[in-house]
């Protein structure tokens, strides 16, 4: 049983990333200020969206 707990949780864990990752290149596309984004502000932002989920 165990083992189907991990699998449930890696699939749940994709479909979320997917999920994440198209929201992401929507965001590119709508909002101008996200796009204009350096590099290490896309990574911040990332981090924050993953320190509320895991808090």
């Amino acid at each position: 049983m165990k083992g189907f707990y991990t699998i449930l949780l890696l699939v749940v864990s994709n479909v979320f990333m997917t999920f994440a990752w198209y929201g992401h290149l929507k965001m590119k596309q709508e909002y101008s200020w996200f796009a204009a984004l350096p590099l290490i502000g896309v990574i911040a932002f990332s981090w924050a969206i993953a320190f509320f989920e895991y808090k």
